[in-house]
């Protein structure tokens, strides 16, 4: 079975999801946010099509640890995801994701506008592979 990763933001949710023997994250999706309820149906409909076991969500600590505004509010879209899904939900460290996105694809020579449209994606893709990596490692 597969996991999915989700970058959320306020306008848009990366998804990534793994490879069926868990080693690899491969950006799949990046939905425009509409609404909770749409937001939460095309979650839906990738668990489906994926044949998801487990969803892993970034979660926006401070760089000192601390939980902030940012962070309070994907713990109220987790709330609302485990009321609608019944998998295992996991918070997933994402400090710096969204940056280090930001530099592959600024060392690939990727364009202002390409970035934009495939940075939540590779995000959600780097959050997944860490997560990845280190349950192979414990």
């Amino acid at each position: 079975m597969r996991i999915i990763a989700l970058d959320v933001g306020q306008k848009t949710i990366g998804v990534a999801v793994s490879d069926p023997l868990g080693y690899t994250a491969q950006g799949i999706d990046t939905i425009l946010r509409k609404n909770i309820d749409e937001d939460i149906r095309q979650i839906k409909d990738l668990i489906s099509k994926y044949e998801i076991s487990e969803i892993v969500v970034g979660f926006p600590k401070n760089m000192d640890g601390t939980i902030g505004r940012k962070a309070e509010e994907i713990n109220e879209f987790i709330k609302i995801l485990r009321e609608a899904i019944e998998l295992n939900i996991r918070k997933w460290d994402e400090r710096l994701t969204t940056a280090a996105g930001e530099k592959i694809l600024l060392q690939a020579d990727m364009s202002r506008k390409k970035r934009k449209k495939v940075i939540d994606k590779v995000a959600a893709c780097l959050i997944l592979q860490s997560y990845l990596d280190r349950r192979r490692n414990d």
